[in-house]
């Protein structure tokens, strides 16, 4: 449905155009973000105190979104340290010293098993299982913390989750909006996944081997080592027995999950709380193991310096993710009901202004489906605005006389790319706090390969309509 944008969203997105390019400078966004934040609230409200006062809140909504992600990173990181400092990582990881051999070998692996992985259960879970694992072996043989984070990154809330192929939330959304049978979904979707995939890792590859022969290589660590590659200074010796028997438990646990995951039917929050239950329960276990008498002290010990990592790494990210968040149910929820009668919430609504704006053929739809899943994916969420994106790719093949399902299928990877975990800073945050280095290093890395597997992958999706 067509309507008259306001002064609103037209400020939104002077602020969005304005954020990106302080991203893509290098340089800071909380000021920018807390501005656009005030000013959207003046023109909300008309009320300094309101606008004062929406800032904060908007503070208070964005940790009260990211809170789940922040607790399973300080978790597994309060897990991981104790592991190392036991020593068991080690030995969980030296069967997989033989097959990660080279960085090469590392990069294309990690991002194989976190694909495959993230089919199962998603990303953000799958981050958790297996980057304290693969990480260390990656690390040791060459491959740049950052460069390891790219490939979890690429692969899992890239590739897998843009397909979707074995959860099929995604196409289910997308489908649903465009009144299309989810396997026709699935089915366009092939293609396009697998150039996107192939298209964006092999440019992302490409580049960090580039920059790293140049020596132009920025690893962007948020401390002096990752938290599960960090070897602490006092070690603490285990029997050698208990030690192999840990290594191969603590797997089992964590597979023991994978089924669990299965056999319920848990997904999203439900899988990545199983995981966090999991890892808490492996921390006291090799904890009161290696401390005895002193493991009741050291447990809360591990678990602050978890949360200190945790908190550490999300503080830059909450102000840009506050502002962001007001693009979608955020802003009604601080606001209050000002938009336009039929919105759907400030991104929404640019994406439908922009699709009711184009004219309509194979190319034009096409390129407009992208722009229009991307516009809807700066959220943060990637799944917010894919039934947006079913939507408009329904009323484009309306019009064009043909690829529905390819339209559709297109939206849902340009939204899910963008939104679901490889640019925006928030939502790529697994990847960059398990592996120690700053979400915005690893955005900045992502963009270019990111924004050429779009233009590829739109250009294949022109032939195919």
């Amino acid at each position: 449905m067509e309507f008259q944008l306001v002064p609103l969203h037209w400020v939104y997105l002077a602020f969005i155009v304005l954020i990106l390019g302080v991203l893509i400078k290098r340089r800071d966004t909380t000021l920018v973000c807390v501005v656009g934040i005030f000013a959207l609230g003046w023109l909300a409200t008309e009320s300094l105190s309101g606008s004062v006062s929406g800032i904060f809140n908007s503070f208070i909504y964005a940790t009260k979104e990211l809170i789940g992600t922040i607790f399973i990173i300080s978790i597994i990181v309060a897990m991981s340290r104790v592991l190392i400092k036991t020593g068991i990582n080690e030995m969980m990881v030296a069967p997989l010293t033989r097959f990660m051999r080279t960085p090469t070998l590392a990069f294309w692996g990690i991002g194989l098993i976190m694909m495959v992985t993230s089919w199962f259960f998603w990303p953000s879970p799958g981050v958790a299982l297996i980057g304290a694992v693969l990480l260390p072996v990656a690390v040791r043989v060459g491959l740049p913390a950052l460069g390891a984070a790219m490939a979890m990154n690429l692969f899992g809330h890239g590739i897998a989750l843009s397909g979707d192929y074995i959860i099929q939330g995604a196409p289910k959304l997308t489908a649903d909006a465009a009144g299309l049978p989810v396997s026709a979904v699935m089915e366009a979707s092939v293609p396009l996944v697998i150039v996107m995939g192939v298209v964006t890792t092999a440019t992302a590859f490409w580049m960090m081997r580039r920059d790293m022969a140049k020596g132009k290589w920025r690893d962007g660590l948020v401390t002096e080592a990752s938290p599960v590659t960090a070897m602490e200074e006092a070690r603490i010796e285990l029997p050698f027995l208990w030690k192999r028997v840990l290594a191969v438990l603590i797997p089992l646990l964590f597979v023991v999950d994978v089924v669990a995951m299965f056999v319920l039917n848990l997904q999203g929050g439900d899988a990545t709380a199983l995981v966090g239950g999991t890892a808490v329960f492996i921390l006291l276990l090799v904890t009161m193991l290696a401390h005895r008498n002193q493991g009741l002290e050291q447990t809360t010990t591990y678990l602050i310096e978890g949360f200190q990592f945790g908190f550490r790494v999300f503080g830059p990210v909450i102000p840009i993710a506050a502002f962001f968040y007001l693009g979608d149910s955020a802003f009604t929820e601080l606001f209050g009901k000002v938009l336009p009668e039929g919105s759907h919430g400030i991104v929404n609504d640019l994406g439908v202004a922009l699709a009711n704006h184009v004219p309509l053929n194979q190319a034009i739809g096409a390129v407009t489906l992208t722009v229009t899943g991307a516009i809807t994916g700066l959220d943060g969420s990637g799944f917010s605005g894919i039934s947006l994106a079913g939507s408009i790719a329904q009323l484009f093949a309306s019009a064009i006389g043909t690829g529905a399902a390819t339209l559709t299928a297109l939206g849902q990877v340009a939204a899910i790319w963008v939104g679901g975990g490889t640019l925006i800073p928030w939502a790529l945050i697994p990847a960059a706090a398990i592996c120690g280095v700053s979400p915005f290093e690893l955005a900045r890395r992502n963009l270019k390969p990111v924004l050429i597997g779009l233009s590829v992958t739109t250009v294949v999706a022109m032939f195919i309509i």
